[in-house]
């Protein structure tokens, strides 16, 4: 099993021939509104790979909640949210995909709904084992490093039952040294700066915070690699072509969480979710690729 701790979003993607400057407007050639979010992304990658996977997250109430909730259901996500019954609504963000290169520019509100869980305070929903029940050794839980109050109780509770724990991490934030901490993986993206550190340091300065495992993406560039030790790099496949660049780190997050829950080593997790990714930056949205019939 595959537990994915963090942020879900309502996604309103517009694709553009262009992105608009100061005072212009644009006619987009699609819309779509979905559900988005780091870990929402990633539960739904580990669905579409055949591993049943539950989303603790917060959604809330009201129409935009409605519209998560159907779409989440539709990718067979199961949902726990820590705010059903409160006053929040889930996060918004606004994503202009440009046509020719499959770039994305995003405006985010992230989870300003919901500050108690982000600053550690109490939840509206089921807390205690109630979010982690059925979970022990050889299962995973993923963090995508949004909602930090949730998130670090549910990672110390994984780790008491021996689950393993994984970090997306997509940039720095304040709780990020407590979160690494507490994992035994860690994912990078090219965005993420540690304090003081620079290059080759970045791996370094994560790894001796106790993971050990450490891995930073870096686009079409081949990933690093500090696997207990060891220095190494996995090459990411060329895609036939670019077509939206929409949570394809997501994807890598989901499909390497997917496949260590399935026994795969960090290794072999790694190399099997660049290849999910790159098909993934073929289709439109994080989940084109699915939706699709594609199963690299």
């Amino acid at each position: 099993m595959l537990v994915c701790c963090g942020l879900v979003t309502l996604d309103v993607v517009q694709v553009v021939d262009e992105l608009p400057g100061p005072d212009q407007k644009v006619t987009a050639r699609s819309l779509t509104a979905t559900f988005g979010g780091p870990a929402a992304n990633a539960a739904a990658t580990s669905t579409a790979l055949g591993v049943p996977t539950r989303l603790v997250t917060a959604v809330g109430r009201g129409p935009l909640a409605e519209v998560v909730r159907r779409e989440l259901a539709g990718c067979d996500v199961d949902l726990v949210d820590v705010a059903a019954g409160g006053d929040g609504q889930p996060a918004v963000s606004t994503v202009l995909v440009t046509r020719a290169t499959g770039e994305r520019a995003v405006v985010s509100t992230n989870a300003s709904g919901f500050a108690g869980l982000a600053s550690g305070g109490s939840l509206a929903g089921p807390v205690g084992d109630d979010l982690l029940d059925g979970v022990g050794p050889g299962d995973v839980l993923l963090l995508d490093g949004h909602l930090p109050g949730l998130a670090l109780a549910v990672a110390r509770r994984a780790r008491d039952l021996g689950a393993a724990v994984v970090l997306d991490g997509g940039s720095w934030k304040p709780d990020a040294v407590e979160m690494i901490g507490l994992c035994d993986a860690v994912v990078l993206s090219a965005d993420f700066r540690f304090p003081g550190a620079e290059g080759d340091d970045v791996l370094d300065a994560v790894f001796a915070l106790g993971p050990e495992f450490v891995a930073r993406t870096r686009g079409p560039r081949p990933v690093e690699v500090l696997d207990a030790g060891e220095r190494y790099e996995v090459a990411a496949p060329v895609p036939a072509r670019v077509v939206d660049t929409l949570g394809a780190g997501d994807v890598v997050h989901g499909a390497f969480a997917a496949s260590v829950a399935r026994g795969a080593s960090w290794r072999r997790a790694l190399e099997r979710a660049v290849v999910v990714a790159t098909a993934s930056v073929e289709h439109p949205g994080a989940r084109g690729w699915a939706e699709a019939g594609r199963r690299p």
